[in-house]
């Protein structure tokens, strides 16, 4: 299909629109809209809040009586079934719109091509595909989960030049800026949960919560604790939001724990430790689309090595913390080449003193 200049411009558009739903829309997916017509745009709008009106009614409402015979942009298909709002096609077809353009395909099953003919059906001319790489890129999560029955997996750390997390005592305040710290904040507001393991929670007692001073949606905090040996005056079960605790279900859970009010899920084991692959379908089922992983190398190289991982952000700060600090991931040692973890670099950048990569493991 061929999609000219002013297609382009207001996909684009469309595109920016839906990040700005990045920290609120969970567990749906961010959305974006654009109507236009006789080359101009007449609406805009975008998904807000899960519960609320999707980006297409905002955009409708926007453009008024102008979206009649206009061309309608949108980052996902149009839904055809009703959830807590009715089907947006509905409202397409009714403000009798001439042309819609969705950048990809809704993978969710009740959705899945259903609006694409439905809008046919009613003689809407209907195309798709329209800078489709970047709508996969603002709904990493929500496309994974509905594909895979899984979350977005993102490991966040920061680590020095020579390739270290913390010091051999475990100290490691502050490896990276200030600047990369309140970056992080923003990926933790777009992100369901934050995972961190039971060592981290020992030795760290972190708050794992968003701190920018804008989000009012904490990320649910999850701890692998397949011993149960979370204390019961761990900070992060005081503060605001869900907390999730995965330990063996052949261990018994201390009442006391149950009491702090968090929920304690009981996973079978792989050599005696939390399957993580149960854990992230577990969080799947229960609408997580991104899960940010803080945690030590024990939990970090587990995700790697079984291939559970979607996205690396490293936070490189330019200092060395010599040989005999801590590396980043606990993995079986290697004797082929072959064998090693090969990584797509996504985006690279300047935080304050320090560099942000994104990497991408590839899969074979």
């Amino acid at each position: 299909m061929s999609f000219n200049t002013f297609d382009y411009k207001c996909m684009a558009r469309a595109l920016l629109l839906a990040r700005r739903g990045l920290a609120t829309t969970h567990p749906n997916p961010r959305v974006g809209c654009v109507i236009a017509r006789d080359g101009e745009v007449v609406g805009e709008g975008w998904h807000r809040k899960a519960g609320e009106a999707h980006a297409e009614i905002h955009a409708l409402m926007d453009a008024g009586d102008k979206a009649v015979g206009g061309s309608v942009y949108i980052t996902l298909e149009p839904c055809s079934h009703s959830g807590r709002t009715p089907p947006c096609v509905d409202a397409l077809i009714d403000a009798k719109v001439a042309r819609v353009v969705f950048a990809i395909e809704d993978p969710n099953p009740e959705v899945k091509g259903s609006g694409f003919q439905r809008l046919q059906e009613a003689g809407i001319e209907v195309q798709s595909g329209l800078m489709a790489a970047e709508a996969e890129d603002i709904n990493p999560g929500f496309l994974k989960r509905m594909r895979s029955g899984r979350p977005w997996v993102r490991i966040k750390l920061a680590q020095s030049v020579d390739g270290h997390i913390a010091l051999a005592n475990g100290s490691s305040q502050w490896i990276s800026g200030s600047e990369s710290r309140a970056d992080v904040q923003n990926w933790r507001a777009r992100s369901d949960a934050i995972m961190t393991g039971i060592g981290t929670v020992l030795a760290d007692d972190p708050s794992l919560n968003v701190r920018n001073g804008k989000s009012t949606i904490q990320p649910a905090r999850i701890i692998i604790d397949s011993h149960w040996r979370t204390p019961v005056n761990a900070r992060l079960l005081k503060l605001p939001g869900d907390v999730l605790i995965a330990g063996l279900q052949e261990n018994p859970v201390p009442q006391a724990l149950r009491e702090t009010g968090a929920d304690c899920l009981g996973l079978p084991s792989i050599d005696g430790r939390v399957d993580m692959d149960a854990v992230l379908c577990s969080l799947a089922e229960r609408g997580f689309n991104e899960v940010q992983v803080e945690a030590g190398a024990t939990l970090c190289g587990t995700l790697i090595h079984q291939g559970l991982v979607d996205e690396l952000l490293i936070y490189q700060a330019p200092v060395i913390l010599g040989g005999a600090a801590m590396s980043p991931f606990a993995l079986p040692r290697l004797d082929n080449m072959d064998d090693r973890v090969h990584l797509n670099l996504v985006d690279s950048r300047r935080i304050g003193k320090d560099m942000r990569f994104r990497f991408r493991p590839v899969r074979s």
